[in-house]
Parts: C-alpha cells; sequence; structure tokens
C-alpha cells in the first residue's frame, strides 16, 4: 500500500515451515547421539548444550511468526517501531526461498547485522523500486548459517 509516509506492508517475521513425525525424531535421536557422546567423554558442559538447544530449537519453531507493519519512509525503513536508517547499510539485495520474497539490507559495518525484511510478491516491484531509489543493489546469496538452518527446516 503506497501511503503520504511511503510504502507500507503487513508480512510476517520469518517463513515458517512443517514438521513431521519423522523431523522430531531425527533431532530427538541427533540430541540423544550427542548427550551420549558427551557422557561418553565427560564433558557435562557440552551435554547441558545439547540439552538447551533442544529446548531452544522446540520453543523456537513452537512460537508462531508475528506480523509485522513494515514502512519505507524517506530517511529509512520503518519495522513496527523499530527505524533502520538507510544510511547505515551500503546496499540491498532480493532472496526469493521458495515463494517468499525477501529484500536483505546490507549493512556499512563489517559486523554490523543485516536486516531481512519479507514483502508480498505483489508489493514486490513498488518495494524493490524504492529501495533502489535510496540503495544501490546487490546479487546476495543464503550465507552458511541460512543454508542450515534451510536444510534443517528450523
Amino acid at each position: 500500500m503506497v501511503t503520504q509516509s511511503g510504502i507500507s506492508w503487513q508480512a510476517e517475521e520469518y517463513i515458517t515451515r512443517e514438521h513431521n513425525v519423522g523431523w522430531y525424531f531425527g533431532l530427538f535421536g541427533i540430541g540423544l547421539a550427542l548427550s551420549a557422546l558427551a557422557f561418553f567423554l565427560k564433558s557435562w558442559t557440552f551435554l547441558a548444550l545439547i540439552v538447551v538447544s533442544i529446548i531452544a530449537i522446540l520453543i523456537s519453531i513452537s512460537r508462531p511468526p508475528r506480523k509485522i507493519q513494515y514502512t519505507l519512509e524517506e530517511d529509512g525503513l520503518k519495522e513496527g517501531e523499530k527505524l533502520h536508517k538507510f544510511e547505515d547499510f551500503k546496499a540491498f539485495g532480493i532472496l526469493k526461498e521458495d515463494s517468499h520474497f525477501s529484500a536483505v539490507l546490507i549493512p556499512k559495518k563489517r559486523f554490523g547485522l543485516s536486516v531481512k525484511i519479507y514483502f508480498p510478491g505483489d508489493s514486490g516491484e513498488a518495494i524493490v523500486d524504492a529501495l533502489g531509489a535510496r540503495l544501490p543493489m546487490e546479487e546476495v546469496k543464503l550465507d552458511f548459517l541460512d543454508k542450515i538452518v534451510n536444510f534443517l527446516r528450523i
């Protein structure tokens, strides 16, 4: 939706993926195997890390994504109430994961965090044009961690 203040849309904060019974058995099987290894090596810290990681994964996949209101304004991208100023980013790129589109804002700072925003396909052209008017476009690819997350369907 185009407003006086800019382009505005709503999207989920992340892509949800379906998990079947086999996925849960795989998660618990890998957790059990790593726990057994930690137990035999008497590495109690590693064992605690495995248990906490399994619990964190289960909590994160059970939490439904929030709907976030995005607005492209003159000086930045407003994500809910947070404003990401364009001056903090050197470029942006577009990713397509399955049937979902996202824009990735690439930070200027070496260890700065990129910002990934999802948008509906029918609003994509207007969003890309508005971002392109403020930042140069670069090709972006999924990094190693994103590929692992997609493979594990987390």
